[in-house]
């Protein structure tokens, strides 16, 4: 009889543990309310027409159709009405019409600045990487990976403060290398950038005498890698040099693109408009970015 007791209280803390647990994940069905609440500022105001008709579905059930679609990768026809309230071929359209209006890169932007406010953007540390996704119906924006078979597949350039915050997105073909991304990344920065000196970490694909001279002209500091296949030299850095005294600090940028990688729309590129791609990582960026700003 005690066994039983003890198996049953057991049994009790366990499913007291995993219903913890499971509040602690992502709904994947409803945005969260605060973000929804900064994505609501950014829409235009909708005036019913005069002649009447159908009413217009509601904005909210259709970004949580776009939430879903984000985080499972399935395509626009699976959606169900049942589901959300909505049509398939309505949350596509009001997708599109939004991508095209620039509503999402307003919101990262937007995103930014609340982050900066809650937190202050930590311009003092940099880090920029990128990470190729593969895109199996090809489209704009692809070109073939060097490092699986030709496939097709688009490489998403990043560059993050000192906490891993996105600041700055570009988008480029596979193919491409990731030097000739560094200053497109480096300009289109989606907040300002205050003036001082600041340090810049990358790897070795960034290790380029233009990339080293535009950042000195910028006011940074680069921790660049040294590449030995390119310049002949050793692997690591030499003892007294820049990059022995400050260590690179990549890891923040690699850990933030892990995270863009748990969406499955972002892991593998089905979206043939990159428009439409872009518009799926810019939500991405600001759910990340609010997240940050919140629990710090």
């Amino acid at each position: 009889m005690k066994k039983s007791s003890k198996s049953r209280s057991m049994k009790k803390r366990g499913s007291k543990r995993s219903i913890k647990r499971s509040y602690k994940q992502v709904d994947y069905v409803n945005l969260p309310r605060g973000l929804w609440r900064k994505l609501s500022e950014c829409l235009p105001n909708y005036q019913p027409s005069s002649k009447g008709g159908r009413p217009r579905c509601s904005d909210r059930s259709v970004m949580n159709a776009i939430w879903y679609v984000l985080w499972t990768g399935c395509q626009w026809k699976a959606l169900q009405r049942d589901w959300f309230g909505v049509s398939a071929s309505v949350v596509h359209s009001r997708f599109q019409e939004w991508c095209q209006q620039g509503i999402f890169a307003l919101f990262l932007k937007q995103l930014a600045k609340y982050y900066g406010k809650r937190r202050k953007i930590s311009w003092k540390w940099q880090a920029i990487d990128s990470k190729t996704c593969p895109a199996p119906l090809g489209g704009e924006g692809t070109g073939k990976n060097p490092t699986d078979r030709a496939k097709q597949g688009t490489k998403l350039h990043l560059l993050v403060d000192k906490r891993g915050a996105p600041l700055a997105i570009t988008l480029t073909g596979a193919n491409a290398h990731d030097s000739t991304a560094a200053i497109d990344l480096l300009v289109s920065l989606v907040v300002k950038r205050p003036k001082g000196k600041h340090h810049l970490c990358a790897d070795k694909a960034y290790d380029s005498l233009a990339i080293r001279q535009f950042l000195t002209r910028k006011g940074y500091t680069p921790h660049i890698r040294t590449n030995p296949r390119r310049s002949g030299k050793q692997a690591e850095p030499a003892p007294g040099t820049l990059e022995a005294a400050y260590p690179a600090r990549r890891w923040v940028v690699e850990r933030t693109l892990a995270w863009f990688a748990k969406r499955r729309s972002i892991r593998t590129r089905w979206s043939k408009k990159l428009s439409n791609w872009l518009a799926f990582v810019q939500l991405a960026a600001a759910h990340i970015l609010y997240t940050m700003a919140v629990s710090g």
